[in-house]
């Protein structure tokens, strides 16, 4: 086979439309398709393998379908790589929660007496209002209100000294 710059253009005229039409089914992207065409070329540029002119177009074709399975082996494994990543932060994530809401749990317990614990619960974990709080534990909305403010800094200020 001729690696005469001339005779190389021709060959990659005449065989560049097969190529890019068979990548582009292959890999159904454009541009993918136009790395993977020009990857073949290159690599043939480069290594100049002696092929029978009569063979030139099937290992064209041929080099293109195995550049092709490369890339979508390199995509899928790439996929896998981020996927793989995502879930890791999604469970470093959950478990970086479950540890503040146990030291978070430690500091209610520890720190605050029953009656902010119980304004607590009521106010945030059943969302009653300041209103419904103090009906149902039979005080003011000023103490409610004074329970959450006071049982809030106890929370802020631990946490902050850890």
């Amino acid at each position: 086979m001729d690696y005469s710059k001339q005779a190389f253009e021709h060959l990659f005229k005449e065989h560049y439309p097969h190529m890019y039409r068979m990548a582009f089914s292959m890999v159904e992207n454009a541009d993918d398709a136009k790395d993977a065409v020009h990857q073949v070329f290159t690599q043939m540029w480069k290594s100049k393998p002696q092929v029978a002119e009569q063979s030139v177009k099937g290992y064209l074709l041929a080099a293109t379908r195995n550049q092709c399975l490369h890339q979508l082996r390199s995509r899928k494994l790439q996929r896998q790589m981020e996927y793989d990543l995502q879930q890791d932060m999604v469970v470093s994530e959950n478990k970086e929660r479950e540890e503040l809401l146990q030291q978070l749990q430690q500091v209610i317990e520890e720190n605050l007496t029953e009656q902010d614990r119980r304004v607590l619960s009521l106010h945030y974990e059943e969302d009653m209002t300041y209103n419904e709080t103090a009906k149902v534990l039979g005080i003011s909305s000023a103490a409610v209100n004074k329970h959450i403010t006071r049982s809030l800094a106890k929370i802020r200020k631990n946490f902050n000294a850890k």
